[in-house]
């Protein structure tokens, strides 16, 4: 083995994304193992040292599913300590909200929520872990994360300088008819922007046709607003970085979602790449108007 031994123990709320973060560091080479009783761990490393699998990074998930996981685990995580390890807690948490939308997606049963309900036992299970999360390394909340997103964070923290994680951007395109987007971190209206729903040929297509695109961008008001919008960013990206952001959603919307705001998101996509964050685009109403 490295002179460096590495264990990292996934641990959390569930739902919150163990599972995605195990499969993540799997494909990193870590020899992963999930659920083991954390009173085994120390044990477990040792037959890793003495060959089970030749590998100096190790991560184990390690939850709520074993009840008593919580008791004698600052003992247990000190003896690993001692034993030369070098130990993180990634502690991966995400709103109530989300966890409840995950459980009524998949059907599946929170492993507190008997007659309760899963709300309560979300409640409960942050009672619980209150403690283990005070003592995380690193606390990933995948509220608004994609599985792929989440896969990146990880990725991103285990192999990267120690820096904070990595900046991932939404950006998004929608029609303030159907609603403003409940996730949004900025906003930006460009119903300011001539609109080419009044131009009949232009009207069936969207900001993803050349002709559109042609046309909103051919306004001196359009390049100046990309202007002044990329400038804002280049100014406000590393202060969220600084402050440890790890998610930024960006919406930008016109009336319908089809034209303008797909146009400016899409002209947008190429200065956010040069931005060295990870980039999401979505236009989330750009088919509505479609008959």
């Amino acid at each position: 083995m490295s002179s460096r031994k590495r264990v990292i123990i996934i641990t959390g709320l569930s739902g919150s994304g163990k599972s995605s973060a195990a499969r993540a560091l799997e494909d990193e080479g870590f020899f992963v193992v999930d659920n083991l009783p954390l009173a085994l761990l120390p044990e477990f490393l040792g037959l890793v040292e003495q060959g089970v699998r030749f590998t100096s990074e190790v991560a184990v998930v390690i939850d709520i599913r074993n009840r008593g996981f919580l008791a004698g685990f600052e003992a247990t995580l000190e003896e690993v300590r001692q034993a030369g390890y070098e130990l993180e807690i990634f502690f991966f948490d995400a709103s109530d909200e989300a966890l409840i939308r995950r459980y009524s997606e998949t059907r599946r049963r929170h492993p507190l929520a008997l007659r309760e309900g899963v709300a309560e036992g979300i409640r409960q299970e942050r009672l619980l872990l209150a403690e283990l999360r005070g003592q995380a390394t690193a606390i990933i909340d995948s509220s608004r994360l994609t599985p792929h997103q989440l896969r990146d964070v990880v990725v991103r923290r285990v192999r990267g300088a120690g820096e904070a994680l990595p900046l991932v951007v939404h950006l998004q395109s929608f029609g303030f008819r159907y609603g403003l987007p409940a996730e949004s971190d900025l906003v930006m209206d460009v119903r300011f922007l001539p609109n080419p729903h009044f131009v009949p040929e232009l009207q069936p297509l969207t900001g993803l046709d050349s002709r559109v695109r042609d046309y909103v961008l051919a306004h001196p008001e359009t390049r100046e607003f990309l202007e002044r919008f990329e400038a804002l960013f280049t100014f406000l990206l590393p202060q969220y970085r600084r402050e440890g952001k790890s998610y930024l959603t960006v919406s930008i919307g016109c009336t319908g979602g089809q034209h303008r705001s797909v146009t400016i998101v899409e002209t947008l996509r190429a200065s956010f790449a040069e931005a060295d964050v990870t980039l999401d685009v979505v236009h989330r109403d750009i088919n509505k108007g479609q008959k």
